[in-house]
């Protein structure tokens, strides 16, 4: 195929048509961003401008009626859930992204991928349900009460796993096959090329589908409200009930009120910083990797 030098040097009409509606949805994109972050500024700026910051992680517990505006045991729920969601579907994602890469037969890698994009389709709410009904009983039987920081853990987990399964095996598929085949020609084995070659050469798109995989995490609400238990205390153990910033808002915005409204919105606000500095690290991932 041959490219004339108007093709390359001047784009045609199309392609100018083409590039001026990507870019007004590009820039349509970023002010319904900043456009949600000035709507939760404004509705949290009632508590904003009377509580220091720091009272937020200081106040011994969470009653907005009474003056306690403690988010850090919420704050350390979410995190730890997530984390330790992130940790699990992490391992797993990326030594089930291997196997179907580099072990399994072709049939059943893609089955396997078919299977993670349906669970990937799975509704929150029916992963909920699963917990409240089968996991949660069965860790009861461990340590009561069952409704746990463990059951959220899990729970996240399968949630968030075909995320880092599916990217992983695409950050994998697209490392140069010459990469490979070098390895090869060097005397390396199966073992020693995964770990010294395609790992190293994916390893930007694996970073950034974890962090894609722990934003989905720490926005869950409705899975992890049925079986996290509710109870707002900092964790000191997985069998500790807790409540996540997610699920605080969920079970009160219906009734609050005033302050209590608006320190709701500043619940979303941490949030949404948390969401957004993910979303800048895996930016920042994937720009790296292209310059690599």
């Amino acid at each position: 195929m041959t490219w004339s030098r108007r093709s390359i040097s001047s784009p045609s009409h199309a392609d100018a048509r083409l590039a001026g509606v990507l870019s007004a949805a590009a820039g349509l994109a970023a002010a319904i961003l900043v456009l949600i972050v000035l709507f939760l500024l404004r509705e949290s700026w009632p508590v904003l401008e009377k509580v220091e910051w720091l009272r937020y992680l200081t106040d011994a517990a969470w009653h907005p009626s009474e003056g306690l505006f403690g988010l850090a045991p919420m704050l350390g729920a979410t995190l730890a859930s997530s984390a330790g969601a992130l940790l699990l579907a992490g391992s797993l994602g990326v030594a089930s992204a291997l196997f179907c890469r580099f072990y399994a037969p072709s049939s059943i890698a893609r089955q396997y991928r078919r299977l993670l994009a349906l669970l990937a389709g799975i509704p929150s709410v029916v992963f909920g349900f699963w917990g409240l009904t089968e996991l949660v009983p069965l860790i009861a039987r461990w340590q009561p009460p069952g409704t746990s920081l463990l059951a959220a853990i899990l729970i996240l987990t399968l949630m968030i796993l075909p995320t880092v399964a599916l990217t992983a095996d695409a950050a994998l598929a697209a490392v140069p096959e010459g990469y490979l085949q070098g390895a090869a020609a060097l005397g390396l084995s199966r073992s020693g090329t995964i770990l010294g070659v395609a790992l190293p050469a994916a390893k930007g798109g694996i970073v950034s589908g974890l962090l894609l995989a722990a934003g989905r995490a720490l926005g869950e609400i409705m899975a992890v409200l049925m079986v996290a238990g509710n109870v707002v205390q900092t964790p000191h153990g997985l069998f500790d009930p807790v409540r996540t910033l997610t699920a605080n808002i969920a079970l009160e915005m219906a009734y609050a009120t005033g302050e209590h409204r608006a320190a709701l919105f500043v619940s979303g606000l941490v949030l949404t910083g948390l969401v957004m500095l993910l979303a800048g690290l895996a930016l920042r991932q994937g720009g790296t990797r292209s310059h690599v």
